[in-house]
């Protein structure tokens, strides 16, 4: 990884000390003199690490102007602050304003160079954090037996040989995003990029320069999401969130197959796959107002929908397994075994879905406990069910012993009735009754059929 670092400052002194500096242990440089250039350079292209003064000859605080638009656009990047004019409250605003060190003029080259070092190597570490979260979210696989996964990874394979635009349906944490992936890996896209759009996270104002780019007056160029694609698959998350009129655009994008940027004047032809995905219910959304019909028949070209987990109880053990042997490997973390029959997994209404799970998973690996019923202690603490608690403390000892008997069996069976996904055949065999008893005793304890 080449580092770029962008040098700003008026004076050109120190714009050379600083360049010569910088270059002759290696990083890439770039300059800048006064406040316009710099903001040319920056919308260019951000650097890895930025060095501006605080004053340059826009006014007196335009280097902090700088920092700001900087941090909008990417809050990771760290820019070191230098100033000749330099005092606490500077200093102070400067580090709120996300600094990541300051240094007064004339600066001592040692110390300047350690805090550029340091920064390059803050950027490093980050860079490899992301490949190896981005490695690991690669790595996931689809993993179920319920009829809705096997539904799903028959349709992934299916789909993956086409051309044809997909909505995905399902609530939040299910692995709508792994699904969309997985369609792009299968693809004959898959050597180009797979670009996410959330636009639940979104400001209203900035849903067409996030789509369609935006030419400067300065000349620069701004690429959205539908360039950044390019041969591609462009994701759009919570595409609901868009608002009509954006939307709009975005139809006529996918009739004309082409559109402008944000103040620009000539066409860009579209050569992207849009897989777009929701938890609400779009049909419903529609009915309300909130989103186009002639819209959704574009992009719904092929829908695939994801159960909750808590409609796929079977699913659970698979998971399970999976992701405390992935977690394990990936982490260098102690192999550990989870009891899938755990009373309260099953129970559990899982309003994170598999994400919840996962994330219980790596919480129960990095606290690495040494026996069974520590594991079983963190799983109860972390999905505490009140209702069910009070079952157990309070209903069980308040009624007489008949009906103590029939809440037992109601709680008992429904579980049980969950773990094999309302099967009867299954759970009349497991719990060691005639499946026709079984049928009756559901019948008379008012426990409904889950299918």
């Amino acid at each position: 990884m080449t580092t770029e670092i962008l040098i700003i400052d008026d004076n050109p002194d120190i714009r050379n000390i600083l360049n010569d500096l910088i270059s002759d242990v290696g990083y890439k440089t770039r300059v800048a003199a006064n406040y316009n250039q710099a903001l040319s350079e920056i919308d260019k292209k951000l650097p890895d690490v930025a060095i501006i003064d605080v004053k340059l000859d826009k006014g007196d605080n335009d280097g902090i102007e700088l920092l700001n638009h900087i941090k909008k656009k990417n809050k990771e990047v760290p820019v070191i602050i230098i100033s000749g004019h330099a005092n606490i409250e500077m200093a102070v605003k400067s580090l709120k304003s996300g600094a990541f060190e300051f240094i007064q003029k004339p600066f001592d080259e040692t110390r300047l160079m350690n805090f550029v070092n340091r920064a390059v190597e803050n950027v490093r570490l980050k860079v490899k954090n992301n490949e190896l979260e981005s490695k690991l979210f690669h790595s996931y696989e689809l993993i179920g037996s319920s009829q809705n996964i096997e539904k799903i990874k028959n349709q992934i394979i299916k789909l993956s040989k086409t051309e044809s635009r997909i909505f995905i349906n399902g609530p939040t944490g299910c692995g709508k995003e792994l699904i969309a992936r997985k369609i792009h890996k299968l693809s004959n896209r898959n050597n180009h990029p797979f670009v996410i759009l959330n636009a639940a996270l979104l400001d209203v104002k900035k849903y067409e320069l996030e789509l369609f780019g935006e030419e400067r007056s300065n000349g620069s160029i701004v690429y959205g999401s539908l360039e950044k694609a390019s041969a591609g698959t462009l994701l759009i998350d919570e595409v609901s969130e868009i608002p009509l009129e954006t939307q709009s655009k975005i139809l006529r994008v996918l009739i004309d197959q082409k559109f402008k940027r944000v103040n620009g004047d000539h066409d860009i032809k579209v050569n992207v796959r849009i897989i777009c995905s929701s938890t609400k219910n779009i049909k419903n959304e529609i009915s309300l107002g909130n989103f186009r019909e002639d819209l959704f028949h574009r992009l719904n070209v092929f829908q695939i929908d994801v159960d909750p987990l808590n409609k796929r109880i079977n699913d659970i053990s698979l998971l399970i397994d999976y992701f405390s042997k992935k977690i394990s490997e990936n982490y260098n973390l102690k192999k550990f075994t989870i009891d899938s029959n755990n009373h309260y997994l099953i129970n559990y209404d899982w309003p994170g879905n598999v994400r919840e799970l996962r994330n219980l998973i790596e919480r129960i690996a990095i606290l690495a406990p040494d026996s069974k019923e520590k594991i079983s202690n963190i799983i109860k603490e972390s999905l505490k069910n009140s209702e069910n608690d009070n079952f157990i403390t309070d209903n069980s000892l308040s009624v007489p012993l008949k009906e103590a008997r029939e809440n037992f069996e109601k709680n008992y069976l429904t579980t049980q009735l969950k773990k094999f996904s309302g099967n009867i055949s299954k759970t009349a065999k497991f719990v060691g009754m005639e499946r026709s008893a079984l049928h009756r005793k559901l019948k008379g304890l008012g426990v409904k059929d889950l299918n």
